[in-house]
């Protein structure tokens, strides 16, 4: 799954990072997942990480007993369509116009 279309206009790594985080939105991930998710390099990392935590779309939890945890936001989360996925634009279009 990917991260909402208004998410997309972003860097290369931040939207990579995002839609990791849409795929495992209930359970989130780690650094490392991440890293070997989107094979980035970790400064790359470091910095899309700081970016889209600074403009909230994303959230940290950090506990003791764990690792540290990453989640996107829910209003990155497209929602689910009838079917289980996020409808093409295509199919958006020939909604719209009635065909």
């Amino acid at each position: 799954m990917q991260a909402k279309r208004e998410y997309r206009d972003r860097a290369e790594t931040e939207v990579a990072v995002l839609d990791a985080l849409v795929d495992r939105a209930e359970e989130g991930m780690t650094v490392f997942e991440l890293r070997s998710g989107t094979e980035t390099d970790i400064d790359d990392l470091e910095a899309a990480l700081s970016t889209l935590k600074e403009e909230g779309l994303i959230t940290v939890e950090n506990s003791d007993d764990e690792p540290m945890r990453i989640y996107p936001e829910p209003k990155v989360v497209p929602e689910p369509s009838e079917n289980g996925e996020e409808p093409s634009l295509l199919s958006s279009l020939r909604d719209r116009l009635g065909l």
